[in-house]
């Protein structure tokens, strides 16, 4: 049988395949989807690959099959580990994070000013996969970013550092860092004037880097031989997908509840009366990674806040039974009550720490109202994808719900935004799919969600 495009998704836990045909006409195809566990822990990602390829044979009944291209994204052994360091935390740092967030990364330390020697004895321990360096405006405030490169080169480590602040910085910068192992990226400032964001370079390059350096997972160096395109983060695979999306259906927010973690991707201007009171600008599309919300590997963080006597009420079986025997997807129609109901409060816990807020301010002339964060009242559509939210049955109430338990002043979505699933749960798979050949994207994706 011959494929046109593979792409596989190494994540932390499983790896998946998705198989495409007819990529190059107005009707491209997704062909079907194997899976297999991650193989991190046996020292090569490639066996857990391998499986997945051979479940994909057998999902499709076939011996055997040939493909013209394999793509990738991953989030294998941590995924793409970063810190970053800037200026002030709610300026040029806030903007470095935003632009690492959406790029996919997952940040371990976030530092504004100068770094001290605890922060350098971290560095060294968390092993960075990047780091990015950033500070002040352009023509603005200089030493900081100068000193923190000058620390970060004596730390004489092989990692990749990216350099994203005040353009005078530029030569200084590559002086600082000549003769020194690492590779270094200099790219347009993520903050070049107060109240402006720049942070879309920034990413593209994180992305560059990610797949230019992409062996830190076992086994990862043999998988960049046998992919023929991109390999890039899972999460901003999923960013670009969205990003994609927004621009042929309107403003979006896609949310990914997995075993370890929550993601939830915003592309929106937001809407104008509340762009006028915003304390501070927010950009166009925006990801927030919640690392403590997964219904696998930090499920009991999720019991912890729902309350063990909560959930007894809620389900039809033993709380202490289920968490015990909890698999990583649920096999019992008890399992999957219960992990609907901790997807129910991944979802609503991310979405109110990844949106915006009105502040009420008093004073001599009576109340102000500012707004602070991500605005998503404009939200049309929200888009469930990942392995919960594609396959549990109450996937669409639990969305719903986002809206229908909005309280007080977050800037949520309206009950008026309709739910889209990611029914072949494909969007990561088209986010890097998109690098290349953007229609078919697009035209698959539609297919996914049911929008054709």
């Amino acid at each position: 049988m011959k494929i046109n495009i593979l792409v596989a998704e190494i994540g932390s836990t499983t790896t998946v395949v998705n198989a495409f045909a007819d990529i190059h006409s107005d009707r491209p195809r997704f062909l079907g989807q194997g899976q297999a566990p991650t193989s991190v822990s046996e020292g090569d990602v490639n066996i857990g690959l391998q499986g997945a390829i051979e479940d994909l044979k057998k999902n499709l009944k076939i011996d055997d099959f040939s493909y013209d291209e394999m793509l990738a994204t991953s989030s294998a052994a941590g995924g793409l580990k970063m810190t970053v360091h800037g200026l002030v935390y709610d300026m040029t740092v806030r903007a470095a994070k935003e632009a690492a967030l959406g790029a996919g990364a997952i940040i371990h330390k976030v530092t504004g000013g100068k770094l001290r020697r605890t922060d350098l004895k971290n560095i060294m321990e968390i092993k960075p996969n990047l780091i990015l360096i950033a500070g002040g405006v352009d023509y603005g405030e200089r030493e900081t970013a100068l000193y923190n490169a000058e620390l970060i080169a004596d730390l004489d480590i092989d990692v990749p550092i990216i350099y994203a602040g005040n353009i005078e910085n530029q030569d200084e910068i590559v002086e600082i860092f000549k003769g020194k192992p690492n590779k270094l990226y200099i790219v347009e400032n993520v903050y070049p004037k107060i109240d402006q964001l720049n942070i879309e370079p920034t990413r593209s390059v994180i992305q560059e880097a990610f797949e230019e350096h992409i062996i830190h997972a076992p086994g990862m160096s043999r998988v960049r031989e046998l992919v023929t395109g991109p390999i890039i983060p899972t999460p901003g695979a999923v960013m670009e997908a969205s990003k994609l999306l927004q621009e042929n259906i309107g403003d979006l927010i896609t949310l990914d509840v997995g075993g370890a973690t929550t993601d939830v991707h915003s592309v929106t201007e937001g809407s104008e009366e509340i762009n006028r009171i915003l304390i501070s600008p927010e950009p166009l599309a925006k990801r927030t990674v919640e690392g403590d919300l997964g219904v696998y590997v930090n499920m009991r963080n999720i019991v912890e806040r729902i309350g063990k006597e909560e959930l007894q009420k809620q389900l039809d079986g033993d709380v202490e039974t289920l968490i015990e025997t909890h698999k990583p997807i649920p096999d019992t129609p008890l399992a999957i009550q219960f992990v609907e109901i901790l997807t129910l409060e991944a979802v609503l816990t991310a979405m109110n720490r990844h949106t915006g807020k009105l502040r009420h301010l008093y004073g001599p002339t009576g109340k102000k109202t500012l707004a602070e964060g991500k605005d998503l009242t404009n939200i049309k559509w929200i888009i469930g994808t990942g392995g919960a939210l594609s396959r549990l049955p109450k996937r669409v109430d639990i969305l719903k719900e986002i809206a229908l338990r909005n309280k007080g002043d977050y800037l949520l979505p309206t009950p008026e935004a309709q739910i889209l699933i990611d029914n072949h749960y494909i969007m990561a798979s088209l986010g890097v799919l998109s690098k290349r050949y953007p229609e078919a994207a697009l035209n698959l994706m539609k297919q996914s969600l049911m929008i054709e």
